[in-house]
């Protein structure tokens, strides 16, 4: 776990320092510098891209991890590269033509409750197409285990970018159109930046002498097309689907909530940039002990670090709201719903690496499509009765049989799941912090209350990891830093 603790600590910064960044532009500068209905504009905006963004990958995000470390030292380690680099274009120049001519008609079906939508369906595909060879260039830079800067440019550089122009509409140095605008320039030089980057580590040589196993890997590349539609739809189509039933206004505030849930899953995503190609070498060499060890560990880091931060976010939940337009307090079920999927994800550790880089990946995804329809079919009945609520409660049923079919689908396989005692007492102890704090209220200014009740949570959380040595990652962390407050006293 060294590689994978010291370079998942420097993506965790990092991923946090973006955070601060989009805590600060969804808390407060989309609120106070858009009205509720650009700023919900802007979230079906991205959304949409988002969901397009598998399709126009191709795939090869995952296909250029499963299978680089079996072509590294090989003759046709150029084709395969090469490969990767030009599969995309086989989506993105039909579906181009498609968004060119079916311009009106793509306006009109996503517009149909809030006109505001219609004349951006241009800015979606090109922020699509800019997000999809973003990952493809970050994939590149991640399989020569250099996973730091691409998720800089992933989670920080863009916030910042968007936290710029938002103060540029604030002091009307630019227009809400000129700020779109920006927004779909900020993503395609998001992408050529990372693209600099990826061919530093690496250069390529064209080379259409591609592998033998061609078929197979395009086989993965189409398939796999399936398993990130699938995720993007149970984490993005809610957003869409509230647009098209009630008030662009709602995406707003369902954004905001999601928003605040999204803090809990930022360790998992940090910790997977390097897991990912990990387990996949693992998995390469047919390694079952390693693959076990790394599953238990990865879940327990995981639950100790997104555990608590949902329990700090439910405990200042009240706080933070205060401290935002009272009409975007009707979140707060949204969070907790949410916030409880993105725990039992982080529960499930490197799950999503082990099952897309195994042999057996293609019943799990259509698995996955399944459950997608399953969302899509709940939002549609929920929506029109219960509004944001009802697209929480599609996500959480979703996410839920999702995640449990993965997990069931891991057992069967490798005979392996992320449960061990170590977990379970965490687990409790997450659970009597939580119900042990609910009720403080504090009468203090929000952000004084916050300050207080985190500073007192968190000593108490921190003294059980230490004391009772639960986690010999996070042990030897903690022993580390508290040395050093330790050294200077002595």
């Amino acid at each position: 776990m060294g590689i994978v603790l010291k370079q998942s600590l420097n993506n965790t910064i990092i991923t946090y320092i973006g955070f601060a960044f989009g805590a600060i532009n969804a808390l407060f500068l989309y609120t106070k510098f858009l009205t509720a209905e650009y700023y919900g504009l802007v979230g079906v905006i991205l959304s949409a891209s988002s969901l397009m963004m598998p399709l126009l990958a191709f795939g090869v995000p995952n296909t250029l991890v499963k299978y680089f470390s079996s072509f590294k030292n090989s003759a046709h380690s150029d084709g395969f590269l090469t490969m990767m680099l030009f599969l995309p274009l086989l989506m993105i120049f039909p579906l181009a033509v498609v968004a060119y001519f079916a311009n009106g008609a793509i306006g009109d079906f996503i517009s149909k409750e809030n006109t505001i939508v219609k004349n951006y369906v241009l800015y979606i595909f090109l922020i699509g197409v800019a997000m999809a060879y973003f990952e493809v260039f970050y994939a590149w830079s991640r399989v020569q285990m250099k996973s730091v800067f691409g998720n800089f440019m992933k989670e920080v550089f863009v916030r910042i970018g968007v936290a710029i122009l938002l103060l540029g509409v604030y002091f009307k140095w630019i227009s809400i159109d000129a700020f779109l605008i920006a927004l779909v320039i900020l993503y395609v030089l998001r992408t050529l930046i990372m693209n600099l980057y990826a061919f530093k580590l690496r250069f390529p040589k064209i080379d259409f002498n591609f592998p033998k196993n061609t078929k197979t890997i395009l086989e993965y590349s189409a398939l796999i097309i399936l398993g990130g539609s699938v995720a993007v739809i149970l984490f993005e189509m809610d957003k869409l689907m509230i647009n098209q039933f009630i008030k662009i206004e709602n995406v707003a505030y369902y954004s905001v909530a999601i928003f605040m849930a999204t803090a809990i899953a930022v360790p998992s995503r940090a910790m997977h940039q390097i897991t990912y190609p990990l387990t996949a070498q693992i998995l390469n060499n047919k390694d079952t002990e390693a693959l076990k060890k790394l599953y238990h560990k990865s879940a327990l880091t995981l639950l100790i670090v997104s555990g608590f931060i949902f329990v700090l976010i439910m405990l200042n939940l009240n706080d933070l709201y205060q401290l935002l337009d009272p009409s975007y307090s009707q979140g707060f079920l949204v969070v907790f719903l949410i916030g409880c999927t993105k725990v039992y994800d982080a529960m499930l550790g490197n799950i999503n690496a082990i099952l897309y880089n195994s042999d057996d990946y293609k019943v799990l995804l259509f698995m996955g499509v399944i459950v997608a329809i399953i969302a899509v079919l709940l939002n549609l009945w929920l929506i029109p009765i219960y509004g944001l609520f009802g697209a929480a409660y599609a996500s959480f049923i979703s996410l839920i049989i999702y995640n449990t079919i993965k997990l069931f689908f891991v057992k069967m396989r490798f005979g392996i799941v992320p449960f061990t005692p170590e977990l379970a007492k965490v687990f409790i102890l997450l659970c009597g912090l939580g119900l042990g704090f609910c009720f403080v209220s504090l009468p203090f200014h929000p952000i004084v209350n916050i300050v207080l009740k985190s500073s007192f949570v968190t000593p108490v959380f921190i003294w059980f990891l230490y004391t009772f040595k639960w986690s010999d990652d996070v042990y030897n962390i903690l022993s580390k830093y508290l040395k050093k407050i330790k050294t200077p006293q002595e």
